[in-house]
């Protein structure tokens, strides 16, 4: 196997599938627009780039420089996310485009870029695979993100549409749904007592989840275990959405 690219790599979902790549044998390219990818990636004795995922220039650039540091390319986990919490009638037109271009534009881009790796991947008997980092907020309504659930939304359509184009060249595309996970991004609203606790009480298995249990989601769909699924979302929430679909 060659390596895979993980945005969003720093902290939360990003690093807890790093990590579980890591362990299950495979590189990993750890990219980050914080500086603290350096650290993280040192520490795990891989490469880093600090990077915005919404540069197109500079994704061009870092993929090539992955390619060389992990002898080619055979995945992407694309985890780095953005939300801001601007209901219909709050958020503008930067706010908008600005989560959309870091939860979903950003997967197409980089999908396009890597596909020529991807696709020599696959005609050498490898299995290149995509995982995007979707939501359960792309799965049921959110009031107060529209922006977010519409890009978590997207992904899952794009996810899709890219599985059935790649399939035939033998690239498999999938996404993975996290529920509440005990994360940076969601440390605001889980600092304040009652929504950590509606949130805790929205699974009917009484708690937060754990990065690593995303991580571990993410290894599976992107090993040879999970060579014939493609096209599909893995929901990982707990079981919040089995009351809410």
């Amino acid at each position: 196997m060659t390596g895979v690219v993980v945005t969003g790599a720093a902290s939360g979902i990003g690093r807890a599938s790093a990590e579980a790549l890591i362990a299950d044998g495979r590189r990993v390219a750890l990219w980050d627009i914080a500086p603290e990818v350096r650290e993280v990636a040192e520490g795990l004795g891989m490469p880093s780039t600090v990077i915005d995922v919404c540069d197109t220039a500079a994704l061009s650039v870092a993929v090539d420089e992955a390619a060389q540091a992990l002898d080619g390319i055979d995945g992407l986990v694309h985890a780095a996310g953005r939300v801001l919490p601007e209901p219909v009638g709050a958020f503008t037109e930067e706010s908008w485009d600005a989560v959309l271009d870091v939860n979903l534009r950003a997967q197409a881009l980089l999908v396009q870029l890597l596909l020529p790796h991807l696709e020599r991947s696959a005609k050498d008997g490898g299995s290149p695979a995509v995982v995007g980092i979707s939501s359960i907020e792309g799965l049921a309504a959110n009031p107060f993100i529209p922006a977010y659930c519409a890009s978590k939304a997207g992904l899952l359509g794009m996810t899709r549409s890219m599985a059935a184009q790649l399939g035939p060249l033998g690239i498999r595309v999938n996404a993975v749904c996290p529920g509440f996970i005990h994360t940076p991004m969601l440390q605001i609203a889980l600092d304040v007592e009652e929504i950590r606790a509606s949130f805790e009480q929205a699974a009917p298995l009484g708690r937060l989840g754990q990065p690593d249990e995303i991580g571990a989601a993410v290894a599976f769909l992107m090993s040879p275990k999970a060579s014939f699924i493609t096209g599909t979302q893995l929901v990982v929430d707990g079981g919040v959405t089995s009351r809410h679909p």
